[in-house]
């Protein structure tokens, strides 16, 4: 039975790559055919101004991201403590995802969010850990101060 799940899984490996090299090769030919212009079959806003507002971004320029990264690089106490709880992760990562987790209006489902942001994708971390409840807590309080 593990046989056949792996020679099953060989093979959509293989289709997967198959495709893939598909692609590349009609990409390829598109490019001999078409010189440049072949972009316009890939990309939908060629002739848009993509360039000159290249780094306006949303995400680049929300002042509610902005005050949240400087409180995560901060001094105070709570921030320090999430820093040390991180450990290697992107402190920019965890910025982005809290300032998601901030647009949730339902007070509980924000907490359960920023509750599972600060345990991160290991599965060493305990969710329902009081210390980690108790960091999340105090997190939408500096939080609702600073927004």
């Amino acid at each position: 039975m593990a046989n056949k799940r792996e020679t099953h899984s060989r093979n959509n490996q293989v289709d997967t790559f198959a495709e893939a090299l598909a692609t590349a090769r009609q990409m390829q030919q598109n490019w001999l055919t078409y010189g440049i212009d072949f972009v316009n079959f890939y990309v939908d806003d060629v002739d848009g101004d993509w360039l000159e507002t290249w780094g306006h971004d949303e995400i680049l320029s929300n002042s509610r991201l902005d005050a949240i990264k400087e409180f995560l690089v901060s001094n105070d106490n709570v921030a320090v403590k999430i820093r040390q709880d991180l450990g290697e992760r992107s402190l920019f990562d965890f910025a982005v995802n809290l300032e998601e987790s901030w647009r949730i209006s339902e007070t509980n489902d924000r907490l359960s969010a920023v509750k599972n942001l600060l345990a991160g994708e290991e599965n060493s971390v305990d969710t329902d850990d009081i210390r980690l409840l108790d960091l999340a807590n105090v997190l939408l309080v500096k939080l609702a101060e600073i927004l």
